[in-house]
């Protein structure tokens, strides 16, 4: 019986990482939702104000066996700039910060651990500003945020953010693809 694992990441807006989650070896499932804020139940209306302090956020149901944590993270840090403090592109505001919601100290731990050496690499020209904290709760996005590059593929977001991403993500890791 497989072991599932869950990752609760923030990097921008959700549909980019869902996009890109999706398609990756050992991921069992991608949720966009809201996560690290003040308001039970919150609407992607009320997220988008700013005033519940939740960030956008996917939750990926993963196979250890098959993907690891740490290699979790390492796509999550190829696919967003998270030396911007609540910014990705265009997008601004505190629901698009970098944030990494740990579910166990070992989670914890290794996500501070992957920091230090992303930092001491100078892999970006500034510091990595990626918030790492404890997870709380999860609340599901509405239905028409899931899946959403799929979905809505002629979508001027999703031409000109998404999929760009998602062809840097393809080339960078071919040997970690679906099937």
């Amino acid at each position: 019986m497989a072991t599932h694992e869950l990752a609760t990441l923030a990097g921008g807006c959700f549909w980019c990482l869902d996009a890109i989650f999706r398609q990756l070896k050992g991921v069992v499932k991608v949720e966009s939702g809201y996560a690290g804020g003040r308001t039970a139940n919150p609407s992607y209306h009320d997220v988008c104000a700013g005033t519940t302090g939740h960030a956008e956020v996917v939750q990926v149901t993963f196979d250890p066996s098959e993907i690891s944590y740490r290699d979790l993270l390492g796509v999550f840090f190829t696919i967003h700039d998270p030396t911007t403090l609540n910014r990705q592109g265009a997008d601004a505001g505190t629901q698009y910060r970098s944030a990494i919601f740990h579910h166990t100290p070992e989670q914890r731990e290794t996500a501070e651990r992957v920091i230090a050496e992303l930092d001491r690499e100078h892999v970006w020209d500034a510091p990595i500003v990626t918030e790492v904290k404890p997870f709380d709760a999860f609340y599901p996005a509405e239905r028409y945020h899931q899946d959403y590059y799929d979905a809505n593929p002629g979508q001027p977001y999703c031409q000109i953010v998404i999929a760009p991403k998602v062809a840097k993500f393809r080339k960078a890791y071919l040997d970690r693809l679906r099937a």
